[in-house]
């Protein structure tokens, strides 16, 4: 099964961990705005980002990975699910 990729924009050492919705990046495609409490130090951030995409969309947080943007807010993450469940969750996101 092809990896899926989602876009994301990480807001760290945020109030609270959550997904908070999805909104159009600059170039007008959909990206998951995703605040968490880790800083961005050695990591710990893009662990959190993982772990919380992870449970969203009900799948082992082994199974989630930054596949680009390792030091950037703007991040691709590759979810090894189903498109389909992906794409129900992405649909099912408020937009912010």
């Amino acid at each position: 099964m092809k990896p899926a990729i989602i876009a994301v924009h990480v807001t760290p050492r945020s109030g609270r961990d959550e997904v908070s919705g999805v909104r159009a990046d600059a170039a007008g495609a959909d990206e998951v705005c995703v605040r968490v409490t880790a800083p961005p130090d050695g990591g710990k951030a893009n662990k959190a980002v993982c772990k919380l995409v992870a449970e969203a969309l009900g799948v082992p947080k082994s199974r989630v990975g930054v596949a680009s943007g390792h030091t950037a807010r703007r991040k691709r993450l590759s979810v090894e699910a189903d498109q389909a469940q992906v794409d129900a969750w992405l649909a099912s996101l408020p937009r912010c």
